[in-house]
């Protein structure tokens, strides 16, 4: 699935691309989405011009002076950006298509979990909106601090690396951020989230910036077929110091990493650096 920094990355190159333009066309090819998408939906953006292209936890916002294009990759989606003469042709899993000037995007989502969904600016800022009302704090909004996450893992009793994957305390630290991050602060997965010091949720915050911005900078990460909408892969997973690493000995102490399974979800850590 992709997460905060292959959406990043994702909303860069669109933004680069599309940012300024006016939008030409907007096709869609199939409409079943998590949501459907809204037939009304081309007509809503045509000849508007793109004003931005950023993005809030795992959502691309797409911003026109009427309204707000939010789109989610869901588990295997990924926009990609062709030149509109040169084009290839359409593949199966390719259901919206949207043209700016020099540049189409193509959305591919072969499994559909994705979303599409079109909120007009008169309904009031996309903030508000459900699907993003109640996500956490961003990594690095400078609030999120040890501060933050005491305060907002109190009484917790869950796995401080459930409590990353919800999304509710901080957003985008993914599967593999969890665990790279985690072993970066000294921190076991399993550990109880109120039971973090302050003194080690300073380190905890300060590995989720750095791991993200890593990634961000790799490009993301790659493990099936997640490339950005440039069509490069991500390269974070090369970088990796326990994430996939089960059996290789820790780069800080040489102890073989473990390998255990939280919520369904691969979680990688070495037992001698991070204890508890």
């Amino acid at each position: 699935m992709p997460e905060l920094p292959e959406v990043e990355v994702t909303a860069r190159e669109l933004a680069r691309r599309f940012a300024g333009n006016r939008v030409c066309a907007l096709r869609i090819f199939h409409r079943g989405f998590r949501l459907p998408v809204s037939a009304a939906l081309p007509a809503a953006v045509l000849g508007q011009p793109v004003e931005a292209v950023g993005r809030r936890g795992k959502y691309l916002l797409w911003q026109f002076p009427n309204g707000v294009l939010l789109s989610h990759l869901g588990m295997s989606g990924a926009w990609r950006i062709h030149e509109p003469g040169s084009a290839p042709p359409r593949r199966p899993h390719d259901h919206v298509e949207i043209e700016c000037g020099d540049a189409m995007a193509r959305l591919n989502d072969p499994r559909r979990f994705g979303l599409v969904l079109w909120h007009p600016r008169v309904e009031g800022d996309v903030a508000a909106h459900p699907l993003l009302a109640t996500l956490g704090i961003e990594p690095f909004d400078p609030r999120f601090d040890a501060d933050w996450l005491v305060n907002h893992t109190r009484n917790q009793r869950s796995a401080i690396k459930s409590v990353l994957l919800a999304g509710r305390v901080v957003v985008g630290v993914g599967n593999i951020y969890a665990s790279e991050t985690l072993f970066e602060a000294g921190i076991h997965p399993a550990t109880p989230a109120g039971r973090i010091s302050r003194r080690r949720y300073a380190l905890l915050a300060d590995a989720v910036r750095r791991v993200l911005a890593q990634a961000i900078a790799a490009g993301g990460s790659t493990l099936r077929d997640f490339s950005g909408a440039d069509g490069a892969p991500g390269h974070y997973t090369n970088a990796a110091r326990v994430y996939g690493r089960a059996g290789e000995p820790c780069p800080c102490c040489g102890t073989p990493i473990r390998r255990i399974v939280q919520t369904q979800r691969a979680t990688y850590f070495c037992p001698t650096c991070q204890k508890s």
